[in-house]
């Protein structure tokens, strides 16, 4: 039974299995549903902006990065990254305060162009939407939950493919949505995240089976690794269709997400998109 979310440290999910599993394992890796058959391979740029427009309390405003030409395909839907940012980018929402927003990782890659508009798996070509809401505080479960609801109501959402990526701040934020209401989301990518482990909150998301790829710096003098080390030990314990995996980089500094959020960065073949992306979850 889930607790309630009691709060943020300092610092820092059986009854009933939700079907998560890798795209290769399903019956059918061919789909032809509506939402997945307008496959095509994207020519331009994903195209980033600033939407200055209240989500919730917490959430004053939002960069929107979408595929160049997602207006020309009104009846495609695509795989969705959250992406939650780390402390030192907290603003209020409005279109100056946005702009730290893209400082580092996946906002950054976008705005300077490097993000890969196009991610074949499983010789299915994908594009995703990334949204990257700023927030006023630290982020709390309900905050990404709204995120997640205003994504799928304003936008066209492929739902079996909903992905969280998050660094130091946004890492914890990543991990304590997992724990307390992941169930709805396919993956998780915590790079360096501010949460405290224990091995409740481990069993939470062993038995969501949530794919979790965790990143640090050995030596992080910020966010110790034992954080990332010791949940994905607490998930791995309960057993889950896809084991937790833990990527610790030999560095001293806190900064583990430009290497992890890199897409020439690949572990087995895969970058943290195309490993994403071999995970669906069905529609709830």
């Amino acid at each position: 039974m889930k607790k309630s979310f009691l709060g943020v440290t300092a610092l820092f999910i059986v009854t009933l299995i939700i079907s998560c599993q890798k795209e290769s394992a399903l019956t059918s890796t061919s789909v032809t549903s509506s939402n997945e058959s307008d496959m095509y391979t994207e020519t331009g740029k994903t195209v980033q902006k600033s939407i200055s427009e209240t989500v919730n309390a917490n959430i004053g405003g939002y960069l929107e990065a979408l595929p160049a030409h997602y207006a020309d395909h009104p009846n495609k839907h695509y795989p969705l990254i959250i992406y939650l940012h780390g402390q030192g980018e907290m603003g209020n929402g409005t279109l100056s305060d946005l702009q730290r927003v893209s400082n580092n990782a996946i906002p950054k890659l976008i705005s300077e162009g490097t993000f890969p508009s196009n991610f074949t798996v499983n010789d299915t070509t994908f594009q995703f939407i990334v949204l990257s809401p700023q927030f006023k505080a630290w982020p709390q479960p309900a905050d990404i939950n709204a995120m997640l609801d205003y994504a799928e109501k304003n936008y066209r959402i492929k739902i079996s493919r909903e992905y969280i990526c998050g660094l130091s701040m946004g890492g914890g934020g990543t991990w304590d949505y997992a724990w307390n209401l992941g169930k709805r989301i396919t993956a998780i990518v915590p790079i360096a995240g501010a949460s405290w482990p224990t091995t409740e909150k481990g069993k939470d998301i062993a038995e969501d089976n949530i794919a979790t790829w965790a990143f640090h710096n050995d030596n992080d003098p910020t966010v110790p690794s034992w954080y990332s080390v010791d949940y994905v030990k607490y998930i791995n314990d309960y057993k889950p269709v896809i084991p937790a995996k833990l990527t610790l980089f030999s560095a001293s500094s806190h900064n583990a997400w430009t290497k992890a959020t890199d897409p020439n960065y690949k572990e087995n073949g895969k970058n943290i998109y195309e490993w994403m992306l071999s995970f669906k979850k069905d529609k709830r």
